[in-house]
């Protein structure tokens, strides 16, 4: 049993912000919990409380108890709290300890001194029920931002874990990926874990859970019964702020305007690891001007280093037209911005405000206070980037994309750690964009938000 009593926590980085406030709850062994609420509203704080990372890793001051099992949590070390509880991660690269996928999942079992023939064998039926024998025996950096998600969930299935930990473990996971980390959940669900599972993107896990606990500036704010769960609508979940209950599968959006107009022409990209491992080939492909492009597909489709290429972070030897002009891949440098999807990757400075300022030409500050109001972070000018959230640093990137006034901007995974209001207000900002002139490809796998914002969805793997 968990129990949360009176538990509140703010971080040495912020230490006005309570990031937790008077929060309570109680979760019985073998119940499935699901966590949701806004962006930035102590889904992960909670997590990190429970798995030890507060305050090994992140220091802060906290009041109240944490029991598990009736034991005080803070009384023993964190490695021993490795075989009771696992941890997803939300930036799954954060737990990765080895370069190939298959000594990761051997790490932890290794590190338990467990007998070679135990490992092998935990390995082998997660790799079955996870499907993932394609990627075993792979370069973890050559994998997409989903394949590195199944491979962290992996590693701790092999290790079982009595408690699972999960921060928003389907964010970077196409449709399909997803279903199969849906069918996982029920696999742990049937032997008895106890899951806690910390989501935006609550469709694929909605009716599985036992409980659903709606936090709000890290305050309780509503917990739904199981009874309840069922007839909870889809109304019911704009009321409160919630992504749709409704799973669609972003293929069936898939839809190309015929009369394009103006139209940028990308020729002959292609890209290979190692001159071995063809990732994508595409002789040619008609992106709209002026309009938001869906590049959509399977995980380790190739989609996140497509875009890497275009921008001239891949080498290669593609061709760009736009108005007549060929742009090889150095000329196409200062005409495209792109928003990673891990975008830790590309903030630099000490405070939210001056990484907008410097993303400009010429440094503005009445129009960067402008674009950090559109982004919902005008109060958090003065905070250190590192110190926001996953979907507080995403928004972020995106105000650094819009001012920098470049006519073309990609965007990876955009909606990824957004909330239902934020993902609308990102739809909408790239609405306005269009309205600009400016052109947006957005690799994502979010349905919700292509019928928001995307006039064409290409298939990657229909190319």
């Amino acid at each position: 049993m968990i129990e949360f009593n009176n538990v509140s926590f703010s971080y040495d980085a912020t230490p006005e912000i309570k990031s937790l406030k008077d929060f309570s709850l109680t979760v019985k062994n073998g119940e499935c919990v699901l966590i949701t609420g806004p962006s930035g509203c102590g889904k992960s704080t909670l997590l990190r409380l429970l798995n030890g990372l507060i305050p090994e890793f992140y220091s802060g001051e906290t009041e109240g108890s944490i029991h598990i099992d009736g034991k005080d949590i803070q009384e023993g070390r964190i490695e021993d709290k490795a075989g009771t509880i696992g941890t997803v991660f939300q930036n799954p690269r954060s737990q990765f300890f080895n370069v190939d996928t298959t000594s990761e999942l051997a790490f932890g079992l290794e590190n338990l001194a467990l007998p070679e023939c135990e490992i092998l064998n935990r390995i082998s039926r997660t790799v079955r029920n996870f499907h993932i024998e394609s990627l075993m025996d792979r370069n973890i950096f050559e994998l997409s931002g989903g394949e590195k998600q199944k491979i962290a969930c992996a590693s701790i299935d092999v290790l079982a874990p009595g408690i699972i930990l999960l921060d928003e473990p389907s964010a970077n996971l196409d449709y399909e990926a997803a279903e199969k980390l849906r069918e996982l959940i029920i696999c742990w669900k049937n032997v008895g874990k106890t899951i806690l599972i910390a989501e935006h993107r609550i469709n694929y896990v909605w009716d599985l859970a036992d409980r659903v606990v709606i936090l709000e500036d890290g305050s309780f704010k509503k917990e739904i019964e199981k009874k309840d769960i069922r007839c909870f609508t889809e109304d019911d979940a704009v009321r409160f702020g919630m992504r749709s209950l409704k799973r669609v599968a972003p293929t069936s959006l898939v839809r190309a305007n015929t009369d394009l107009g103006d139209y940028i022409l990308l020729k002959d990209f292609h890209y290979s690891y190692n001159k071995k491992h063809k990732l994508f080939s595409i002789k040619e492909m008609k992106i709209q001007k002026g309009k938001v492009t869906a590049i959509i597909g399977a995980n380790g489709a190739g989609k996140t280093t497509f875009l890497e290429s275009i921008c001239g972070i891949r080498k290669n030897n593609g061709i760009m037209i736009v108005d007549g002009k060929s742009y090889a891949c150095k000329k196409r440098v200062g005409k495209i911005f792109m928003v990673m999807q891990d975008v830790n990757h590309q903030l630099f400075t000490e405070s939210v405000f001056d990484e907008v300022l410097i993303s400009q030409p010429r440094e503005k500050e009445e129009e960067a206070k402008k674009i950090l109001s559109e982004v919902g972070l005008e109060t958090f000018c003065d905070r250190h980037p590192m110190s926001l959230s996953g979907g507080q640093k995403q928004r972020l990137a995106l105000a650094c994309a819009i001012a920098s006034g470049l006519p073309i901007l990609l965007l990876d995974e955009p909606t990824s750690g957004l909330d239902h209001l934020q993902m609308h207000a990102v739809a909408k900002i790239l609405n306005r964009l269009k309205e600009e002139g400016r052109t947006v490809i957005t690799v994502t796998h979010d349905s919700e938000f292509i019928e928001h914002c995307c006039d064409d969805v290409i298939h990657m793997e229909e190319v």
